[in-house]
């Protein structure tokens, strides 16, 4: 009799199992490419198709801290009879771009993009001048969010090339990146092309320093597809506005990130600033006092190292502007 009882038993597990495996099989998998108010646009992996999804129920139980899925995710849908999809999950994300959306209910987590593989930050050299201080604080929030970032110096025709290498020419040294761009030269377009092949990239820089020109060059039509999207997310709280990943020939996606001003480090203390910046992380531990502000303490390795030309003094102006929560 037991024997019996336990081969049903064995059987019906035998049988759950085949059936969470044909379901299993029946689940696609996919990018997501587009959201806009709760629909979101998946392209399944295997066939290059798009469906347009909504998140299943189950996944919207509980209090809504946050995004549950955003541009970037990869994801498992279930098909439905009238060729829409519903999500099933949401695959973990190995980084993503945060930030805290206050709300009367609480602060609300918005991601802004999923699984980027780098941040893109677009300055000028000249119209308009480049905002180093902007770009430090960028640089700081990549850091934060442990997105290897790349920087993108363009109009170098306006300035000659040895100026702008003596305005950017502090970041090699730090470990980033610096790509010298030119659209009416031609320069620089192939290295930047490179860069942005096969990757999911998060592209950011103020208003005016040529961003859609040198997507154009890239690839005609798609700096008039970002800044359509741009547009759109910019018109207002009230207006209904999506994000989107844009397709690169070459492969690899873009996607226009603006709001990076606006990312506060809303979970970073001010003495935690030092650790996102290169060039004081490694001069920290050698400053006498553990709780060291790094302005006016006898023996401070990073004033010492500002004294000495081996810190740039306008990145440690950068530095004290950031932790006093300044512009």
């Amino acid at each position: 009799m037991a024997w019996g009882v336990k081969n049903n038993l064995n059987q019906l597990q035998a049988l759950a199992s085949t059936i969470s495996e044909m379901a299993s099989s029946e689940l696609l998998t996919g990018l997501i490419i587009r959201a806009q108010s709760g629909f979101f646009t998946v392209l399944i992996e295997t066939t290059d198709q798009t469906v347009t999804c909504q998140l299943r129920g189950r996944l919207k139980q509980g209090p809504r801290l946050g995004d549950i899925a955003a541009i970037g995710d990869r994801v498992r849908i279930s098909l439905l009879p009238d060729e829409s999809g519903l999500i099933e999950e949401i695959l973990p994300r190995k980084r993503e771009i945060v930030r805290m959306d206050p709300r009367p209910q609480g602060e609300y987590r918005q991601i802004l993009l999923a699984n980027p593989d780098q941040a893109v930050f677009v300055f000028a050299c000249a119209n308009p001048a480049p905002r180093l201080r902007m770009l430090d604080r960028f640089l700081v929030i990549a850091e934060k969010q442990e997105i290897p970032a790349v920087i993108v110096a363009n109009k170098v025709d306006l300035v000659g090339q040895q100026a702008a290498h003596e305005t950017f020419g502090i970041y090699p040294p730090l470990g980033y990146t610096v790509i010298y761009t030119s659209v009416t030269q031609n320069l620089g377009i192939d290295e930047l092309r490179e860069t942005l092949r096969g990757k999911l990239s998060a592209l950011a820089g103020p208003s005016g320093v040529g961003k859609s020109s040198l997507l154009n060059a890239l690839q005609p039509g798609l700096g008039l597809a970002v800044g359509e999207v741009s547009q759109a997310i910019g018109k207002g709280k009230h207006t209904t506005n999506f994000r989107q990943l844009h397709r690169l020939d070459i492969g690899g996606w873009v996607a226009d990130t603006p709001g990076w001003k606006s990312l506060a480090l809303w979970d970073t203390e001010p003495e935690e600033i030092d650790g996102y910046f290169p060039e004081l992380r490694r001069l920290v531990s050698e400053c006498p006092f553990s709780d060291c502000t790094h302005t006016h303490e006898p023996g401070c390795a990073v004033l010492k190292a500002v004294q000495q030309g081996q810190v740039r003094p306008e990145r440690y102006d950068s530095y004290l502007r950031l932790k006093a929560g300044q512009e």
